[in-house]
Formats: structure tokens, sequence, C-alpha cells
């Protein structure tokens, strides 16, 4: 067993030394564009795996920047039926390292698996040698480089008409000669074997009739077209076919050229398939061949301008005007600032440049760039004209379409979401109604209604039992063009009665109030509970009886706005029998809820408090800042004993600043 880590650093410096001991691959199917055609049922047989590759592969592993395509083999499927993928790879060695990658490269050009990391599928890069693949026996989808690592990867899932690029790497590359492999696939339930019946898909003449073009229904094996032609039969045989030439891409392909020793005169035609001398029709890539007889119509028509075929459905307020051609244009016919064309219709558009999509100066497209959106809907026309170049458009068989030539097409007018709300203000609760104009032949409608949902109603009402600011999005559309508004509506009736005050009073202290309340208030009512009432917004001061035991006052504010609704605010005053700050000269900790505890009294209005209580033998048993934290004979959870107890007590008297200082003493009674 080799250590694939090891190898793949040996590898790095290999490289890095002998830049030129890995050769191109040019042998067909190692590499990506030229990967061999999958069909399920194949068993593909590598009998010896040339020596090159070297091209960096991205994936999972830690060691992915070190991983190459060393010796590759390439192989290219589709999933027909989607599931579990399972292969085998059987080295002819079984000392030899094999190892595989999976890519999905559905849209992307096959090379980009050399760049794109997202392509990466599932992979196995384990040290070990001997059988490899994906298998229910694997456990993980990525294995990478290393002994520890097991030769298979479980299955992975296929995705339906999805394509797939298989790397199999011969990573033994250093051993004398290159023994090859087996590949079959099987155990997983997707299915990547086409099994559409191979036929002819669509023909098609060049502009002198010498030249058949044939598109074909799916891929075809190269090597099943015989070049002399005898695949196929033209009825009426009025031309001979001379020869055939595929357009091939690696090992297969889907269009045929036929070359005929004549012109074809103008009529109605059949291309016919049938047995060529090469003891075959065309086959797929699973070996079935297109049945004999297989056949289309081809007819030849005479020569005759290219008209203005079809245009891209237009969207909403078009800029540009895609104009699509059954022939190929000749792009150098084609005025750049688009003066072969005009544009009428209900309202003014002007053509102010025409793009192509050029290969080999023909185009099958021309766009047309206008110079404004157009937004009035009606039926619009394209018409051809003499351009600054001096010529309409002319087609590849140089035919020139003719001054006049139109082709209609229809815009919907734009839209607008804007809309209008009416608020009918509540005490509890607002309702809000909506209005949309439904103007431009608008029929559908979402509006999103802030937290009360959405409505699909052309003018729906909604009710909001909390009030403020209130967010509504409109989107319509008629089916052609859309907008979408939002707009913050500001449900402002909010009515809210508060007011602040000093809840907790001494005897000689007056009460003072701070309205807080909220909303559109035109009246105010105040009951101190003191005898005392007030209609003012802030009233005046208030003072309140001295009396033998404190006592609370509801004071009560209702508060009334403009729509007739009213609210009520509730604060309690406390109002003291004294604020004589006092230490009790003994306490009875007990826990008989009497003089259990020692602190001092009605210290309402000592600010900066210090207060500390020490034993006989001057050590601090207690202090504290807070009045209200009283001590209750005790440290750290020990009862003290019963004696005089020595206390200092010390703050600035709020009403004056004046600084008091106190000493006493105090008895604890068990």
């Amino acid at each position: 067993m080799r250590v694939k880590l090891v190898i793949l650093l040996t590898a790095f410096l290999f490289f890095a030394l002998c830049a030129g001991a890995q050769n191109a691959c040019t042998t067909l199917g190692q590499n990506p564009a030229t990967a061999f055609p999958v069909c399920g049922t194949s068993v593909f047989s590598q009998t010896t795996v040339p020596n090159c590759g070297g091209k960096r592969i991205p994936g999972p592993c830690a060691t992915t920047d070190s991983l190459t395509d060393t010796n590759p083999f390439w192989y290219k499927f589709t999933c027909f039926s989607p599931g579990t993928l399972g292969f085998l790879i059987k080295p002819d060695d079984l000392g030899d390292d094999y190892d595989w990658q999976l890519f999905d490269i559905t849209g992307h050009d096959p090379n980009d698996v050399y760049t794109d990391k997202t392509l990466f599928v599932s992979c196995n890069w384990s040290g070990n040698t001997g059988l490899t693949g994906a298998s229910s026996a694997g456990r993980s989808l990525n294995n990478c480089a290393g002994t520890s690592y097991p030769t298979f990867s479980s299955m992975p899932t296929l995705k339906l008409n999805h394509n797939y690029l298989l790397l199999v790497s011969h990573f033994t590359k250093f051993k004398p000669g290159q023994a090859g492999y087996q590949l079959s696939f099987g155990g997983g339930t997707a299915s990547i074997t086409d099994t559409i019946q191979p036929a002819l898909k669509s023909l098609s003449s060049s502009c002198d009739a010498t030249k058949i073009y044939i598109k074909l229904n799916k891929k075809m094996k190269c090597s099943s077209l015989a070049a002399d032609g005898s695949d196929f039969l033209i009825s009426p045989a009025v031309v001979q076919i001379n020869s055939a030439v595929s357009f091939c891409n690696g090992f297969d392909m889907d269009s045929v050229e036929l070359n005929l020793n004549g012109r074809l005169p103008v009529g109605n035609y059949t291309i016919s398939v049938k047995t060529g001398t090469d003891g075959n029709t065309l086959f797929d890539n699973c070996g079935r061949n297109i049945p004999v007889g297989n056949s289309l119509p081809l007819n030849i028509l005479p020569l005759a301008p290219t008209p203005m075929d079809s245009l891209v459905p237009v969207k909403c307020a078009p800029q540009s005007l895609q104009l699509i051609f059954r022939k190929n244009i000749l792009c150098n016919s084609v005025a750049p600032d688009g003066s072969d064309f005009a544009v009428d219709g209900p309202s003014p558009v002007s053509v102010v440049s025409a793009t192509t999509n050029c290969i080999n100066n023909v185009t099958k497209t021309i766009t047309l760039n206008l110079s404004s959106p157009t937004v009035n809907g009606g039926t619009y026309r394209i018409i051809l004209k003499t351009g600054n170049d001096g010529n309409t458009i002319i087609d590849e068989c140089s035919e020139q379409t003719p001054v006049g030539s139109a082709l209609n097409f229809n815009v919907q007018d734009t839209v607008s979401a804007d809309f209008s709300y009416q608020i009918l203000q509540g005490c509890k609760q607002d309702t809000v109604q909506f209005t949309h104009n439904g103007k431009h032949q608008v029929n559908q409608w979402l509006w999103q209604l802030d937290y009360n949902g959405t409505s699909n109603l052309q003018n729906p009402a909604t009710y909001f039992n909390s009030f403020g600011t209130k967010q509504i999005i409109l989107s319509v559309s008629n089916g052609f063009c859309s907008d979408t508004v939002s707009k913050n509506i500001i449900l402002d009736n909010t009515l809210k009665a508060a007011f602040e005050t000093n809840n907790t009073l001494c005897p000689e202290d007056t009460a003072v109030f701070k309205n807080t309340s909220i909303g559109n208030i035109v009246s105010y009512d105040w009951n101190f509970q003191n005898g005392n009432f007030s209609t003012d917004e802030n009233p005046s001061p208030q003072k309140y009886p001295v009396l033998l035991a404190e006592k609370n006052y509801p004071v009560t504010l209702v508060v009334k706005n403009n729509l007739g609704c009213y609210d009520t605010a509730i604060n309690n005053i406390r109002v003291l029998k004294s604020c004589y700050i006092a230490v009790p000269n003994a306490f009875t900790p007990n826990g008989d809820g009497l003089n259990d505890f020692l602190y001092p009294l009605n210290a309402f209005k000592a600010d900066n408090l210090q207060f500390k209580v020490y034993n006989r033998l001057g050590q601090l048993v207690f202090q504290s800042k807070d009045w209200t934290q009283k001590w209750d004979g005790t440290v750290k959870g020990d009862p003290q004993d019963a004696g005089i107890y020595v206390w200092t007590l010390e703050y600035i008297l709020r009403d004056t600043g004046k600084h008091i200082f106190m000493k006493g003493s105090t008895v604890l009674i068990r």
C-alpha cells in the first residue's frame, strides 16, 4: 500500500523540477471536451492508459491543490431517470491505483471542471489499490487521499436531465507500462441509458441546393457514418450523393452534411435512411440503428427574399426588439445605425441602432435598439427600408428583402400601482379604505397590509387595532406590465393618559405633576384626591394633610382627544406620617415580625447614605448604602451575641444639601 499524500508531494516536486515530464493529452477521451459518450449498458475496456495530464482538479479534499488529472480518461452521460449512480472500475493489474471524480456540467463548458468548484459531485482519491467505484458498500460520498480511506464511495444521486462527466485517473504514473482497466455501470437506481429511438430530426439545403444538411434527434457515433453518403437515399433520384461529412465533437455527432453531384431542382423530395456500404445505418451510443426507411420531406423552393419571420415576444415597455429570420442574414448588410428599419404605432418610436450576433459573417437575429421605452399600448409595425448603407437586408443566398416588408407586434400600456386611501379613525380601532384606479387594463392586485396580511381585491378595507406607522405595498399587473408601490400611512390617533409625580411624600412636601400624555388631546381632568381638581395640562403642585398614619392618595388624570375618545391614568401618592431619620436604640431579631431589624428609619431624603454597625470589639459587622437594607443581627448567617452595638450614620439631606453625621448605640436583645 502507498500513502497518496506522500505521492502527491513527490508528484508536486516532480512537476516543479521536470516540467516536461507530463505530456498534453491528445488521445480521444483524455480531455473533457472529447469524453467517451456513455450508454448505461456498455462496458468500457481501456487496454492502455497513455501518460499525460497534470491539470489541477478542484474538489473537497484537503489535498485538492495537489490533485491532478493524472493519466485521465473522461466519460460523459445524461441522467434520463433520477436516482443513485453505481459503477465499478476494475484495474487489469490489481496493484494499480485508480481514482475518480464526478462532475455535474449542466449548462457549462466541459473544461470548466478545472476551475469551477461548484461542479463537484463526489470522488474517491484513496491511496489504496485494486477495485474502486461507487456502490452500496460505500460509507461516504467523498474519499480523499490516504490509505485510511476505502476505495469505494457511496453512490451519488443524479438529477433528471443533468449532464455529467466522470474522470478516471490512473495514479500509478511512475510504474513502467500502463495497464488498463474496465469500467462498468450498475447497482444504482438512476438510468443513464437514453431510450429514445434514433431518427432524423430535420432537413435543410444550401442556397444553391448542392448540399443537404441533416439534423439528428440525438447524438450518434461518428464511426457509424459511411463517408460516401451511402447511408442516405434521395427520392426522386434526380441527383446523386457524392459524400457525407459528420460534424464530430470527439466520438459523436448530431449533424451530417450531404454533398450532391449537382443542384436539386425546385420541387419536393424525400431523404431516407438505408444500410450504407459500411453495413449499417447510423447508430447511437448504445448501438441502436436508425431504422431503414426512416425519412423526412425536403422542399426545395425557388430563391426568394427572406422575410422578417418573427419577433421574440416583447416585454413591458420594451426598448429593444429582437427579430428572428428563417435564413441567415449577411451581417455586413445590416446598417449599424438601424437605418434599415422604422417603427410606427400609437406613439412615436425611433430606431437608434441595430446589433447582430454574427458567426462567420451571418446571423439569424437582429436586435433593434429604440430611443426610449415603448409605454403606450397598441399595435406597432417594424417596416424595412433602404438604410444608409444603400440596401435593406440581404440573406446568405444574396437575396435582398424588399423595401416595405413589415412585421406587426403588440404592446400593452404600462401600469401604475399608485393608490389612495381614506382613514376612518376610531377610539380603539381605525378603518382604512384603499383605492386603486384600475387604469390600463390592470386585472391583478396584491396588497400587503402591514401585519394585517394580504388582499387580492382592487379596493380593500382593513382594520388596525394599534396605531402608528403602517407599511402598505401594492403590486399590480395587466398580464403584460406590472408595477409596485410602497407607502407608509400614519394612524396618529393614539391616545394615552400618563403623568409622573413624586410618589412618596413627607408631611411637609409638595407633590409636583409632569403630564406625559400623548395624542390629539383637547381636555384634561385631574382629581388629586385631596379635595382639589384641575383642567390644566400641567397643574400646580399639591399639598396633602399631615396624618397620624401614612396614607395612599390615588391621583387620576382623564384625557379626551378630538374624536371624543377617553383614557385614564392613575398614580398612587404615598404620604408618610414622618420623615424624621432615626436609628432605634434596641431591636429583637427573633422573627416575630416586630422590631426584627436594625436600620435608619424614614431615610427617604437621605442621599449618599452610609450606615455601619460595630460590635463591642470595634469589628464591623454590617454596612449599607441603602437605608432599606436592614441588619438582621447575623454575620455571614451566624447570629451575633446579645448586647450593645455601636452604629454610625452619615448622609446628605436632600432638601438642604447639608452633610449629616450621627453616631449612637443599639441593644441587640435575644
